[in-house]
């Protein structure tokens, strides 16, 4: 019972833990304007730029992906199982695209997922960020960069977990964080498919 209390309690910090909204943080500490209010409405890195610059940028998506990694590593510190572990990143994911802050509304999560991952299995993200900025730089799309990456993240994951350099758990975290990932782009996808969708470009900036 016990360890029961104590799984359910590193899991709601998890959600917690994600719910927090960096992006909003970051503008409201350095006097910078509300990510909310540009773009897409989104508090993530990507719209943290158009609203605050890339110092601040930056700022929000380091704070992003550390808040995916802290609920892992705390689990992992408390002794839990992989399994716990797993659904800790799975819940700081989920806090990022629907935060009990911000009435439920929030960034994408993909930066939190990759702080997640970056604990459970490094090399994914080192083999995944290729991915992620290639095809960025090739279509001007960072949500098409973040839909392939993600997908091509979940196949990586398996891949290492077939070849037994990860523990097969970590694919409960791996499924559940790129379909949180992909749900929370159903407004892109609709987008990209109608070639609507909003394209990067470096300084793209709507803060007065």
């Amino acid at each position: 019972m016990g360890q029961t209390l104590v799984a359910i309690a590193l899991i709601a910090l998890g959600y917690v833990f994600g719910s927090l909204p960096m992006g909003v943080i970051v503008a409201r500490l350095t006097g910078g304007r509300d990510p909310r209010t540009v773009g897409s409405g989104r508090t993530g890195g990507t719209n943290a730029l158009r609203a605050m610059g890339p110092a601040r940028a930056l700022t929000v998506g380091l704070l992003d992906i550390a808040k995916g990694a802290a609920p892992v590593l705390l689990a992992r510190a408390a002794g839990a199982d992989e399994l716990v572990q797993a659904l800790a990143g799975i819940a700081a994911v989920l806090g990022a695209w629907r935060s009990v802050f911000l009435g439920f509304h929030g960034g994408r999560g993909v930066a939190t997922a990759i702080g997640a991952m970056l604990v459970i299995s490094p090399l994914v993200v080192l083999l995944g960020a290729p991915i992620f900025f290639g095809v960025i730089w090739a279509t001007k799309y960072v949500s098409l960069g973040s839909l392939v990456a993600s997908l091509g993240g979940a196949v990586l994951l398996l891949l290492l977990v077939a070849a037994g350099w990860n523990h097969p758990v970590w694919l409960v975290y791996g499924v559940a964080a790129v379909g949180i990932v992909w749900i929370a782009h159903a407004d892109n996808i609709r987008r990209l498919l109608s070639g609507e969708d909003r394209k990067f470009v470096f300084g793209d900036r709507e803060a007065t």
